[in-house]
């Protein structure tokens, strides 16, 4: 089997390693061919970087239609691909290979608010009738799986949950002294609900006191000012492992995630994880992970507490932790892709039947 593989958003500087869709293209390609999947790795050497908004943004926007439409599938035909597979929603119009595409979460329909009115419209409108246009959707959880069902009315027959694999994957020997702060990792983009954990801090200090407190460390392209708390500006993978072996927990207090990378990846290295209940973070974490509601400050505030002083529940989460995250593979996750591919072809196969 042949499958072309769009790989442009990983060349085009979109976060570099805190991209979810970046982690995805790197980990899953050498999978598929570790399973014998023939794998045409395709991209637009002309897409500009992110323009952040404005104009710059619709000419983007522009090129990508252009590329997906037209010189996409074009190259997937002239490289014999017998699937051609969108990491992002989109699906070309014109004949040629069967198309699978990747929807990693629906957070801009969850939480519209949290969204520029102009790119929720956008992605309503392209998101969806890429995910009803292509002959497979390959889902990364089932939560994602069951919003593109409830919300787009996608056929549950025609989408294939495939599990990632941890992200970064830092050293898993855990943490290899006392903990001196409690870490995020992400941005400051409105569905992360970095305001809650700030606030959530914060009371946090109040309770364990000035002397004893630990600090907070905000990980990624994330920044506030206050007591205790220190920015790390996108911190490299050595770097990043520092500060995984010296936390006593991950907070990832997300409104809305497809899969969970960074909770995974914090299990895969021993350490233990504070979240938000959110259908899909609960999805990979299970119970490896202390939990409070999206609005609930002072519940967050608490397990920071029990967590900075008690190396017992640190040890059991950790253990529980590194049991959950042994459940997830690149192999495993590839080779649903693989069944979504085959699958993909069968329904080609059925549609030129029918004509």
């Amino acid at each position: 089997m042949r499958v072309a593989v769009d790989v442009t958003p990983a060349r085009r500087g979109v976060d570099g390693p805190y991209s979810g869709t970046v982690v995805y293209l790197q980990r899953l390609v050498p999978a598929l061919r570790r399973l014998g999947v023939e794998v045409v790795e395709l991209h637009n050497a002309r897409r500009a970087a992110p323009a952040g908004g404005g104009w710059g943004s619709v000419r983007n926007l522009a090129a990508d239609l252009a590329w997906v439409q037209h010189e996409l599938p074009r190259r997937a035909a002239r490289a014999g691909a017998d699937v051609l597979h969108h990491p992002l929603p989109a699906c070309a119009h014109r004949a040629g290979p069967a198309q699978v595409t990747t929807v990693h979460d629906l957070a801009f329909e969850a939480l519209p608010w949290a969204f520029d009115t102009g790119f929720r419209r956008w992605a309503q409108l392209t998101h969806r009738a890429a995910a009803r246009g292509v002959e497979v959707v390959v889902a990364v959880s089932a939560a994602t799986r069951d919003d593109v069902v409830a919300r787009w009315g996608v056929d549950r027959e025609r989408i294939v949950v495939a599990l990632l694999g941890p992200g970064q994957e830092p050293d898993a020997r855990g943490p290899v002294a006392a903990p001196s702060h409690f870490l995020y990792v992400g941005d400051a983009e409105p569905r992360k609900n970095l305001g809650l954990l700030l606030e959530a801090y914060a009371r946090y200090r109040e309770r364990a006191g000035e002397r004893t407190a630990l600090g907070l460390v905000l990980a990624g392209s994330a920044g506030a000012q206050g007591r205790g708390i220190t920015v790390e500006h996108r911190p490299d993978l050595e770097r990043l492992t520092r500060l995984y072996a010296r936390a006593a927990a991950l907070v990832h207090p997300s409104l809305h995630e497809g899969f969970g990378l960074t909770p995974l990846e914090a299990m895969t290295a021993g350490v233990p994880v504070v979240a938000v209940r959110a259908r899909a973070v609960e999805e990979v974490c299970a119970d490896a992970a202390l939990y409070a509601g999206p609005c609930d400050a002072d519940g967050l505030a608490g397990h920071l507490a029990r967590l900075g002083v008690d190396a017992r529940l640190r040890a059991d989460l950790r253990l529980r932790g590194r049991r959950r995250a042994a459940e997830f593979s690149w192999s495993r996750c590839a080779s649903a892709h693989r069944r979504a591919y085959t699958l993909a072809l069968q329904r080609a196969a059925g549609r030129k039947d029918l004509a």
